[in-house]
This record gives structure tokens, sequence and C-alpha cells, in this order.
């Protein structure tokens, strides 16, 4: 063997610290097919929050919906979602009966990731399908919100209606449901997180509408977090083995 070969082994023996219990696996390609996205270790992450949101607001200025929040800190015993309901009066006026008309959709709900629709059959509507994640940095987890709304159990509904239409918000398995159903025929909306799966489905069957769902991942990273010590290396070492041209 080449004389650099046996230096390169060198230095990335020199470049991983002693480390009595890592024992290296080989990892399977069908496993390693599975693999999406970056990953962090588990102990950097300090918080993670789900923030849902849905409303719909009418022609008369009626507004009807619900927020739902979920957050995971280290010390969490057991993860709860809390719901708000949104609830806000018009200017009194009754809107014009929907006529649209939409056909088809049966499939959308059976969607992989994230499927956002908006299907519209009247005039002046305006609809938003929003999911982002933010990842930030911090020393310590956000303080947690005293009055964090109406705990939903599993298996549970809350309700609530006005002149706008009517909200649900229920307990999936492994996750939430967001409905409204608008009066005077005017359309209805869906938002669902769960099994790993984001649905945002708007139906607009009047005129003058304005339709909002929102979905946000929230994480939360030790800031300069101890990286662990099997996976540390000397990178400075590294660098120097492309002296070497591997």
């Amino acid at each position: 063997m080449k004389t650099s070969y046996w230096l390169a082994a060198a230095c990335l023996a020199a470049a991983l610290p002693a480390h009595a219990g890592f024992k290296p696996i080989e990892v399977q390609d069908q496993e390693l097919s599975q693999l999406r996205g970056r990953y962090v270790m588990p102990g950097r992450i300090i918080s993670f929050g789900i923030v849902m949101s849905s409303t719909w607001r009418n022609a008369s200025g009626d507004l009807i919906g619900a927020s739902s929040t979920l957050q995971i800190q280290q010390s969490t015993v057991q993860p709860q979602f809390y719901v708000t309901t949104i609830n806000q009066a018009g200017n009194g006026s009754t809107p014009a009966q929907g006529t649209g008309n939409v056909i088809g959709g049966a499939g959308l709900g059976t969607g992989q990731g994230v499927t956002q629709v908006v299907r519209a059959a009247g005039d002046g509507n305006s609809a938003y399908n929003n999911v982002s994640i933010n990842v930030s940095e911090a020393n310590q987890a956000p303080v947690q919100v005293n009055n964090p709304g109406q705990a939903l159990l599993s298996g549970q509904t809350i309700t609530s209606s006005n002149a706008a239409g009517s909200v649900s918000v229920s307990a999936l398995s492994g996750g939430v449901q967001m409905a409204i159903q608008a009066s005077a025929n005017q359309g209805n909306t869906l938002q669902q997180v769960a099994q790993g799966n984001v649905l945002q489905n708007t139906r607009l069957l009047g005129n003058s509408n304005l339709v909002n769902n929102l979905t946000q991942l929230n994480v939360v990273l030790q800031n300069n977090g101890p990286s662990t010590g099997a996976l540390d290396c000397n990178l400075t070492t590294l660098n120097g083995l492309r002296n070497l041209k591997f």
C-alpha cells in the first residue's frame, strides 16, 4: 500500500475521538431510501410546536374560525393540543346565497405529504393555504403560554358558530382536523394534520369571501449544543487530506 494511503488512514484515525460505547453498524440501502431532509441529534431539540389556524370571513364581515397549538419541550410529560375559537360579528347584513357549483375532488383527502387545494365557483373570493417551517436556535425553550385555550381530548370535537358559519375542531388519530362550513351556501374549508400529512382544502361557492388556512411548525434547537463524541470529527485534520488529493 502506498505511503499516502497509510497517512490518510492515520489522519482519519486521529480525527475520530476514542469512544468505547460507539459501535458502528451498516445501514442497508432500503433504510437509507426512507430518509428525507436533514437530521439533528435528538438532544439538541429543546422545543417543538405546531400552530394551526383556519378562518372564514364572508361578504358582510362576519368571521368564524379557530386556532390550535401544540408545544412539546423536554419537560413535557404528554403532548396536548389546545384550541381557541374565533368569532367576530360583521355589519349585520346577509350575504347573497351562493349559487356556484364545484364537482369532483373525492380523492383529495388521500394525498401523501402536503396537499393544498382551492376550488372556486364565485367572484371576488380570496383563499390562502400556507405551510411554513421555522427553525431557530436559543439557549432555552420558549416560555409556555399560561392560558393556551381549551384542551382538545382524544375523540373530542370543539365547535363554534355565528352568522359566517360553523367551525369544528376534532382530535384525530395522531393529529387534528379543522373544518368550517360557511352559511348561505358560501362554501367550506378543511385543514388536517395527521399521520405525517397536511391537507388544506377550500371550496368557494359564493362571492367576496376571504379564507385563510395556516399550518406552522416551530423547532427550537439548543444554541451551540454539544455534538456526540462518536460523530465529532476534527475538520482541521480532515482538511489536510486535500493536500494528498483525497
